[in-house]
């Protein structure tokens, strides 16, 4: 345990404590396969060939499995402690009124660990209980949980103008939910990125299951600097993942350089509100906790994203907050609600079980049926602090949007010039 959690904490340390665990760890075939295998990993960076490596000692077979709960209790237990020391060494239960800029900034130099080890943490958690589509969504009279979630996406893609035969890019792709939607909606060709090795695995897996290997790529990549050629994509659909970016307009310059000239970039982004205000202790601790929850370095404001939007070089076409549908009466649901405790904007039977599993009360049996799986050592250690971590945030995301003071879903769709 110490030689792993040595690992994460320095690159010298790190390397060394690694290589010992991967020797160790040799007799297991799917980790000798990950840690000697030699002319794909050649061409790989070494941090991410230990990345891998590391990703698949805690992971074992659990990406072949049907996810949630299965894949839940089939992990590495001193892999997933040390991803989860890896994790919350970032938080380690601050509040708002004590955490300095020095902290926040901290967290988003090291953004890239801090998202993989949330999501190798939270991506069963989030398939137990929200399923395959990692984002929120307006809801319709009528409309049931998951077509909502998919009426979403298609928005989206009918917005930037995506059609049969394009070559797409979705960054921050989870486990492909949105992508395999968009790839049956438009016909489309869609590449997902995402920097989890576990969420492309089961992108991959899902792509097979769903016979459409033709049309779906994944690959494992950062989006800081995207694995692409300039000039490679129609267009680029990012839902709710750039929020997790150290720096939005760097990650923005990213997806112009990959977009072809005259392509269309369509994004829903997490923001705080103009409603937000910094010097309120209240709405710090809010953010606060949507960021630890959520596994995000620092939350941006609406105003940021524009200014990042358009000094990466997009000509900005339309930006509006979809959340206000709500507010509006031109939706019968706020966003938030599966996370809440009112249950008659459940539309069928299939929703009532759905957001049982999501809201406060569902989650608090949750996490006495996790601690129990701990104690009887089914589950690895720490996996009901993780579930807890993503409890608090709920909650946080559930006040913020009452208040206002954030939206998941602020839509800005930018084009790349055509002379660029």
């Amino acid at each position: 345990m110490a030689e792993t959690q040595a690992l994460l904490r320095a690159d010298k340390s790190k390397n060394k404590a690694f290589d010992k665990m991967l020797h160790q760890s040799s007799s297991n075939s799917q980790v000798a396969l990950c840690a000697k295998s030699t002319e794909t990993q050649a061409l790989l960076p070494a941090d991410q060939v230990k990345n891998m490596a590391f990703d698949k000692i805690l992971h074992k077979s659990s990406s072949t499995s049907q996810g949630g709960l299965s894949a839940m209790i089939n992990k590495d237990n001193e892999a997933h402690k040390a991803a989860v020391a890896e994790y919350f060494q970032h938080w380690d239960d601050k509040k708002a009124e004590d955490e300095t800029e020095e902290v926040r900034q901290s967290r988003v130099a090291d953004y890239a660990s801090l998202t993989r080890q949330y999501y190798n943490l939270a991506t069963d958690l989030y398939e137990y209980g929200w399923g395959e589509a990692f984002h929120f969504c307006r809801f319709a009279y009528g409309e049931r949980f998951g077509q909502a979630v998919a009426r979403h996406e298609h928005f989206l893609a009918s917005t930037i103008g995506i059609k049969p035969g394009m070559r797409v890019l979705d960054v921050g792709c989870g486990v492909g939910g949105p992508a395999r939607e968009i790839v049956k909606f438009t016909g489309a060709h869609v590449t997902g990125l995402n920097i989890n090795n576990y969420q492309i695995s089961r992108a991959k897996q899902y792509a097979v299951k769903e016979k459409l290997t033709h049309k779906l790529d994944f690959v494992q990549g950062d989006f800081m600097n995207l694995p692409f050629p300039d000039n490679s994509f129609d267009a680029v659909y990012v839902i709710e993942a750039t929020v997790h970016a150290p720096n939005l307009e760097s990650a923005y310059r990213e997806i112009f350089r990959v977009l072809k000239p005259g392509g269309v970039f369509g994004v829903y982004e997490w923001f705080m509100t103009d409603a937000y205000n910094n010097d309120d202790l209240t709405h710090r601790q809010i953010r606060l906790d949507i960021e630890e929850g959520d596994g995000i370095a620092q939350m941006l404001k609406v105003e940021d994203g524009l200014a990042a939007i358009q000094g990466a070089g997009f000509t900005l076409e339309t930006h509006y907050d979809l959340a206000e549908d709500y507010a509006n009466e031109t939706s019968v649901a706020p966003w938030y609600w599966p996370l809440g405790t009112d249950l008659r904007y459940a539309q069928t039977l299939a929703d009532v079980f759905t957001v049982l599993r999501m809201n406060r009360f569902g989650r608090e049996i949750s996490h006495a049926f996790i601690s129990i799986l701990e104690l009887l050592r089914i589950a690895p250690s720490g996996t009901r602090k993780t579930a807890q971590s993503l409890g608090k945030a709920a909650d946080a995301l559930v006040e913020g949007g009452k208040k206002k003071l954030f939206t998941p879903m602020y839509l800005m769709v930018g084009r790349k010039p055509e002379d660029y």
